[in-house]
């Protein structure tokens, strides 16, 4: 599977989430509320949407403004969302799944999967399996590294890692290396 293609039929998104997206960042709100309406979406809290003409809505937002701000809109979700109370680093990165499929439903949507995490060496890797682009992937994980870091790290970096299989070269997921 590539980018933007479910992964099986009856999937669906909920309203939020979808809502998360039109209004993570102020720039362009309207333009992506009516790329939505183009596809046949007009987010509602509550309401479930099929996730195929979301992707597809999601892939035409992306081709028109760019994969820079697919970056920051995925950064800037974890900021629009709860989170149950987190003491480290490790239980942030891993709670994505768990966000992931509260927003997600039907078949098969995808997952997140934390396969590493070194404490000692502030490194993690993240694969994500899922239907979106990888620019959204990371700036979720960048906005999570950032907000629960330990104290002491002052930097932080999320890398997709091109020796791994892509979602953009036709794979169904991406492998992310974390460093803090």
């Amino acid at each position: 599977m590539a980018e933007y293609k479910f992964f099986t039929s009856g999937c669906e998104v909920v309203g939020e989430s979808i809502l998360s997206l039109v209004n993570s960042i102020a720039t362009g709100k309207d333009t992506r509320l009516q790329i939505l309406k183009k596809h046949g979406i007009v987010p509602e809290p509550g309401k479930w949407y099929p996730q195929q003409p979301f992707l597809n809505a999601f892939k035409e937002i992306a081709t028109s403004i760019g994969s820079h701000t697919i970056f920051m809109i995925g950064k800037a979700i974890p900021e629009k969302v709860q989170f149950p109370p987190i003491d480290s680093l490790k239980k942030a990165l891993q709670v994505i799944d768990q966000a992931y499929k509260m927003n997600q439903r039907g078949g098969d949507s995808g997952e997140y999967k934390l396969s590493e995490f070194d404490e000692k060496n502030k490194t993690a890797v993240m694969v994500c399996r899922n239907p979106y682009p990888s620019e959204f992937d990371r700036g979720i994980i960048t906005a999570i590294v950032r907000k629960f870091k330990p104290a002491g790290s002052f930097k932080s970096d999320v890398i997709l890692d091109t020796t791994k299989e892509t979602r953009s070269k036709g794979a169904e997921s991406c492998t992310f290396k974390i460093f803090w």
